[in-house]
């Protein structure tokens, strides 16, 4: 069970990554993607890249997730962050989309929740 969780939990981070990563702000917003700026272009390019590299990571850890601690505690802290970070935003832009709704309840409860249970499987084997 728990392989399967981390590895549908994983996939909004590798689609919307690789999305990011080859479209940029348009994958996210046909609108908003006419006539960015091109470093803020260029960092959508990238952090979706970093995005899609941390889905991929879930990925990887799941042939032996009892041994994978660390890996599960680093990826936890870097989407936890990155959570916090979308909190601090939303203070000063309140967001009606469900989509940032369910990213951050994904960057701040699911991805602990998984690393605590990871912690659990690995304390079991």
């Amino acid at each position: 069970m728990f392989r399967i969780v981390v590895a549908l939990a994983a996939c909004p981070a590798i689609f919307a990554g690789l999305s990011g990563a080859l479209s940029g702000g348009c994958a996210f917003d046909r609108a908003g993607c006419v006539g960015l700026d091109p470093f803020l272009r260029s960092h959508v390019h990238y952090l979706s890249g970093l995005l899609a590299a941390i889905g991929l990571s879930y990925w990887w850890t799941l042939r032996r997730p009892e041994a994978q601690s660390e890996v599960y505690r680093l990826l936890t802290a870097i989407v936890l962050v990155g959570g916090i970070a979308r909190l601090v935003g939303l203070a000063h832009d309140a967001a009606s989309d469900p989509g940032v709704w369910i990213s951050l309840a994904l960057e701040i409860v699911v991805a602990p929740a998984i690393c605590l249970w990871q912690a659990r499987i690995a304390r079991a084997g």
